[in-house]
């Protein structure tokens, strides 16, 4: 099986390790796609990948989407989210937003993931508890409960999390969790960004 992807070097190496065998192709961005029509699957893991027209494939594409849906972008039948945040890859359960056809099995099958079907909302299901934790840890910060190190150290005891809010925050990059937070807030108020978390995502 052959997979054509774009992406950057932590994403790609997380993405290649699980599978092999696979016949892996790398190319600089989505427009290389079409130059490569054998291909049996396309992943866009680039933090833009749900602003690119993929209606010229055929194949499944599955993209880096985390905080827009399918359905705002308008993305064809083919084209699938995942969560392609760092450290998010190497897991042997993907969650996967969109059209799960016989296709799209078998490709994972082949990539030795699991696949959890998800609703095409912002934030999946996972991505989107992590973001609340990360935030109420901010929260926290800002109340002067405790120190980043001392709430992730607590968190990682009390809860047996891989790693602390903090942590989580920047291996995920402080950006992408912001992004998150603010879309969803715009529905829910209970997403509303801590103070101290905006101000380290704006931060230049």
């Amino acid at each position: 099986m052959q997979v054509v992807v774009t992406a950057g070097d932590g994403q790609w190496e997380e993405l290649i390790s699980a599978s092999p065998e696979t016949e892996w192709l790398r190319v600089k961005g989505p427009s290389f796609f079409s130059q490569h029509d054998n291909a049996d699957a396309f992943f866009n893991l680039n933090e833009d990948a749900a602003a690119h027209d993929y209606s010229a494939l055929t194949k499944p594409v599955l993209i880096n989407a985390v905080t827009p849906t399918l359905k705002e972008i308008n993305a064809p039948a083919h084209v699938l989210r995942i969560n392609g945040w760092s450290g998010f890859l190497q897991r042997p359960l993907w969650e996967l937003s969109g059209v799960v056809d016989d296709n799209i099995k078998l490709v994972f099958e082949q990539l030795h993931k699991k696949i959890a079907p998800v609703a095409d909302e912002p934030g999946l299901v996972a991505a989107r508890v992590i973001a609340m934790i990360i935030n109420e840890a901010y929260f926290a910060l800002g109340d002067e409960v405790s120190t980043k190190n001392e709430i992730d150290t607590a968190m990682k005891l009390g809860t047996n999390y891989p790693h602390g809010p903090f942590e989580w925050a920047a291996v995920i990059g402080i950006k992408n969790i912001h992004a998150l937070l603010q879309k969803l807030s715009e529905t829910d108020i209970r997403y509303q960004p801590a103070a101290l978390l905006i101000k380290e995502a704006t931060e230049p």
